[in-house]
């Protein structure tokens, strides 16, 4: 057994990679560690599907509890099940810096698995995670053209590389940046309205500190690395593309623009186009091939067009905007509604608000930790005008929920300001092109009709690019589903008036350089502020109230030493203040009390009790109580709920009492005056 390993170190601590141990019967494997943190990765290769069209990569993160020391917390199963959330959008970031990278003809299966091995709560495991992967690609004998690094950028009055958990608490932006030693392949940013040049300064910090990663690597390859498989390039049907430039494409001119100003993925002109085509070679060719022809020669034409003419495929100019369709409050019930439409792309947004004892509760290899604010985006088989069977929410849905909630959490308001639990839908109605911004501005919208004081609103858009090499290039703004298919970039952006939330970029060529990335950014900005300005026409701000439908939600922090008297004896003040109230009543480890409920007379009432029981009775206050307890020697009356005084047989007012029960009986009233408070706190009463 031959073992390679070799370390470098990095801003954020020393990054060893070793070869050759584990996992012996793939083509490539490395063991990463970054100070505590560890990972596998495995490389492997099947065989090649000439059936297939497409390249068959697959990037699975695999998270394992036991990396955090910790067994799953559920009563029944203890071992992991389906990917969590967290792993899927660790492997799709995974997947979208490598992926651009592969030759496009290459079809043989490729499985690159991530086995998280260990954390020590502090590292970022996604980019300990992605350079290994990146290291056991370029190291195996599949063709690509990496080696690439990720670098995690923050940002609290200076930059900084690769920062520790701790560290970004205090970090306005969460910036992670795939490169190539000289061009962007990969971009994911949450940031706290952060201003575009100070992200991009962030891109290019990156990208020096992932060259000094590259480099090592490329050393690393040079010394153990195997040799490249061979790429056959695959030859295009000239035939078939001869016939479509002869008889069909002043058709497809006109199919183009069809799909181009239609929802969904069917159009009726190149379906007929395919019919007659079919037809007219008898056979030959089957359908799949000739929709393989077709679908190239229209993404040529249409970057063609692009490029050489100025001339986008439904018309528009350069950097212009289609047409907005903005609405708020269609659902009678739901506690906040909105519709967002943007040329043929449709998007419903749906707010719930719930008690905070509804947070989603995450359990991961670091620990467990609760989610306040929920987005998740949805779209069935009919926002494409096909049909399908419903399954589960898809990686790429997955996704996209992630990159809408990022896009709107740094604009919310804190629990202290606003105690709710937060969900939202995005029903993704119809779809042609950037539906995953369409559920950012959805749901801004939807979150000031439900109330919610959200500090700034937030719209989001889908920039594209046409290359013809670095220098000749065209910038699209809010890009149609053919843009996406034939283009080279998806390109999203968000944020409010002030600066950017959120940003995710995948490529299809082999990287963006800087100018093309100052040029997204100059005109996305002005992009994002027309949208705004659109957005703000419909609803300005967030409306005063939460809807009538929604839960009533308060939480009051009483003294420590006053928990037990809201609890009572065995539970019983809460319990029968609960019922009293018919209101929810939680009271939290930090001994915080929350109070919910749909009446919110109730839930004033619920407060008011509580806030009764735990304050301090100040000698000569008076009350109408409630005798509880008679004893011979006085009467135990409450004179506020939970809170009961004595009065004494020689406090009753009739002169020589000897027996209290000859006075009063339970459940009767009488006034009564506070007399003492002791040092113990027990309260004496006179009745008067």
């Amino acid at each position: 057994m031959k073992i390679f390993e070799k370390s470098l170190t990095l801003q954020g601590g020393e990054l060893k990679l070793q070869f050759g141990k584990l996992a012996q019967a793939v083509d490539t494997s490395v063991y990463a560690t970054l100070n505590g943190a560890a990972v596998l990765v495995t490389v492997a290769v099947g065989p090649e599907n000439p059936a297939i069209d497409y390249f068959p990569l697959s990037i699975e993160y695999v998270e394992k509890l036991y990396a955090g020391g910790l067994i799953k917390g559920s009563r029944w199963v203890k071992r992991e099940g389906r990917p969590s959330d967290e792993a899927v959008l660790t492997g799709r970031l995974i997947d979208r810096s490598v992926r651009p990278l592969f030759p496009k003809t290459y079809k043989k299966q490729v499985q690159v698995v991530i086995t998280l091995l260990s954390v020590d709560g502090s590292t970022p495991v996604e980019i300990l995670s992605s350079i290994a992967a990146s290291a056991a690609l370029a190291m195996s004998s599949i063709p690509w053209d990496g080696p690439i690094s990720t670098t995690k950028i923050g940002y609290d009055k200076a930059f900084l590389v690769n920062p520790t958990e701790q560290q970004m608490q205090t970090s306005s932006l969460n910036l992670v940046v795939s490169s190539t030693k000289e061009k962007v392949v990969m971009i994911e940013t949450e940031a706290d309205a952060v201003k575009d040049d100070i992200i991009q300064e962030g891109i290019e910090a990156a990208k020096k500190e992932n060259k000094k990663v590259i480099e090592f690597i490329e050393s690393l390859t040079e010394a153990v690395g195997k040799k490249k498989s061979a790429v056959i390039e695959v030859e295009e049907n000239k035939e078939l593309l001869e016939i479509i430039k002869k008889s069909y494409s002043g058709e497809l001119i006109e199919a183009l623009k069809e799909a181009a100003s239609s929802a969904g993925s069917n159009s009726a002109l190149l379906n007929g186009i395919v019919e007659k085509m079919y037809a007219e070679v008898s056979g030959k060719y089957d359908k799949k091939q000739i929709i393989a022809a077709i679908t190239k020669y229209n993404y040529a034409q249409i970057k063609e067009n692009v490029l050489k003419k100025g001339q986008r495929v439904d018309g528009r100019k350069a950097d212009e905007v289609r047409e907005l369709y903005i609405e708020t409050g269609l659902l009678p019930r739901t506690h906040g509604s909105a519709l967002f439409q943007r040329g043929q792309t449709q998007v419903l947004s749906i707010v719930t608000l719930g008690s905070t004892t509804l947070e989603q509760l995450i359990e991961g290899p670091e620990g467990k930790e609760a989610k306040r604010y929920i987005h998740h985006y949805s779209d069935g088989p009919y926002s494409y005008g096909q049909t399908g069977r419903m399954f589960g929410p898809s990686r790429r849905a997955i996704g996209h929920g992630a990159l809408a909630e990022k896009a709107i959490e740094p604009v919310l308001p804190d629990s202290e300001a606003f105690p709710y639990a937060i969900r939202v839908v995005s029903e993704i109605l119809a779809e042609n092109g950037s539906s995953s911004m369409g559920s950012v501005c959805g749901s801004s919208l939807a979150l000031m009709d439900a109330g919610v004081p959200i500090r700034d609103a937030v719209a989001g858009i889908a920039m594209g690019i046409m290359t013809d090499g670095d220098d000749k290039y065209v910038v699209l703004t809010d890009i149609v589903g053919l843009e996406d298919f034939s283009g080279e970039m998806d390109f999203k952006i968000a944020g409010t008036k002030d600066g950017i939330t959120a940003i995710q970029l995948d490529v299809k060529n082999k990287g963006l350089t800087g100018k093309m990335i100052k040029d997204v950014f100059e005109q996305g900005k002005k992009a994002r502020l027309h949208i705004l300005d659109g957005m703000k026409k419909v609803i300005e701000q967030p409306r005063k109230d939460i809807s009538e439908y929604a839960p009533k939600v308060v939480i009051i922090t009483p003294p420590q030493d006053k928990i037990g008297e809201i609890i009572g004896p065995g539970g019983k003040n809460i319990r029968a203040l609960i019922a009293r109230t018919e209101t929810e009543i939680n009271i939290g480890d930090d001994g915080k009390v929350t109070i919910s409920g749909l009446d919110r007379a109730k839930v004033a009432e619920a407060v008011e009790s509580i806030a009764n029981i735990t304050r301090e009775l100040q000698v000569g206050e008076v009350f109408d109580g409630v005798v509880m307890r008679v004893l011979p020697f006085g009467a135990f009356v409450e004179c506020l709920p939970g809170k009961e005084g004595m009065v004494h047989v020689s406090k009753m007012g009739k002169g020589f009492v000897r027996d209290a029960s000859k006075v009063v009986e339970v459940g009767q009233k009488v006034k009564v005056k506070v007399y003492q408070v002791d040092s113990q706190g027990r309260v004496n009463l006179e009745m008067i």
